[in-house]
């Protein structure tokens, strides 16, 4: 299997390094974003390559979660891309809308990184499931 590469986009340094610390630890390649607008620049720029996964914060200065599901998921190459969202919100509303939006899975903030690394495990076991083993990216 050739190495998965996931792009973090949260405007929080520090939560972002930490993502990408667990990540790496795995055995992931990350890309980080400090926001929708960078990863949507990251997505667009032809030597950036495709991704993975997606993992990206809900509440962000320039473009937030939802718009940046919104604007991967009309693209061909993120069209069914694992995207997953990272959000403080307690109540359903964000997650229906994030679903709505394109969104495949949720991991409530504060998180430990056992419970990430399972998440992005389960991610990539359904999207081979659904999707076939071979990787379009």
């Amino acid at each position: 299997m050739s190495e998965k590469h996931i792009l973090v986009v949260d405007d929080s340094t520090s939560i972002r390094r930490m993502i990408a610390a667990c990540l790496r630890e795995c055995g992931f390649a990350v890309t980080e974003a400090a926001d929708g607008t960078a990863a949507l620049e990251v997505v667009r720029d032809p030597n950036g390559g495709n991704h993975d996964l997606v993992i990206t914060d809900q509440v962000m200065p320039s473009m937030d979660g939802l718009t940046l599901i919104r604007a991967l998921r009309s693209l061909p190459a993120y069209a069914d891309t694992p995207i997953l969202m990272l959000t403080t919100e307690a109540d359903g509303t964000i997650r229906d809308q994030a679903r709505a939006a394109g969104a495949t899975g949720f991991l409530p903030k504060p998180f430990d990184p056992e419970g990430l690394t399972d998440s992005v495990m389960q991610l990539f076991e359904w999207h081979a499931q659904t999707h076939g083993s071979a990787s379009t990216h």
